[in-house]
């Protein structure tokens, strides 16, 4: 048993706890929204990655897991996607708290539209490739959503969380891709460092969705 993994995963748990202790940040009285928001992403993505595994695009190195799993996935796989859900969550959260203004929101279209321009783009280069696929389809399924369908608006200050996430992203999944505690077998062959280019658009995803849920639920509690 190796619990390489598991404890990466569960030291991301200490940036929402922190957060949790940080009264500016409000996170103490919305983590009831969070942590719903967290688990049904967490679940979806649980989901993709059974999938990965399934049609050999991922590979989990034993050498780096405990062996306990949910179905064919580790249960490591998991925890990773819910801590990282949460810690994503509770950094947009204390972004809007400390940095309320949200002037730049008008720009969040464009990106928004760069977003889904970059999402077709790779669906047509890498149509043939199951992690590729999944990623860039689901990501642009989400943001064509959230910006021409949802009446919720806050896509700016989601692309802001993201980028200050992305260093939580370059630390765990440096680790995972360097160590490595997955294999990647079907991707564009396109890496930074030691991390598939379509990671960090897979963490986007799953940091959308999870913002997305948490600001919904949110919403359905002042109705």
């Amino acid at each position: 048993m190796n619990l390489t993994y598991l404890l990466l995963a569960l030291g991301i748990l200490l940036i929402p706890i922190l957060l949790l202790f940080v009264k500016k940040t409000n996170f103490q009285q919305t983590i009831k929204f969070a942590l719903p928001a967290a688990v049904i992403t967490a679940l979806i993505f649980s989901f993709c990655a059974t999938l990965f595994v399934i049609f050999g695009a991922w590979v989990f190195n034993p050498a780096y897991v405990s062996g306990t799993k949910l179905w064919i996935i580790p249960i490591e796989e998991c925890v990773f996607y819910l801590s990282s859900c949460l810690a994503g969550i509770a950094i947009y959260q204390s972004l809007n708290a400390f940095f309320p203004e949200n002037g730049l929101d008008k720009f969040s279209l464009s990106m928004s539209n760069l977003m889904l321009g970059i999402c077709i783009a790779m669906l047509f280069f890498a149509h043939l490739k199951w992690y590729s696929t999944v990623t860039f389809g689901l990501l642009f399924v989400l943001i064509l959503y959230i910006e021409y369908l949802n009446k919720l608006r806050f896509s700016y200050r989601f692309y802001r969380g993201y980028l200050v996430s992305l260093l939580l992203f370059f630390i765990a999944y440096g680790v995972i891709s360097s160590l490595p505690v997955i294999s990647y077998q079907d991707t564009l062959d396109l890496k930074i460092g030691a991390i598939p280019f379509e990671s960090h658009f897979y963490f986007m995803g799953m940091l959308l969705m999870s913002v997305y849920l948490f600001e919904w639920l949110k919403s359905k509690s002042k109705v």
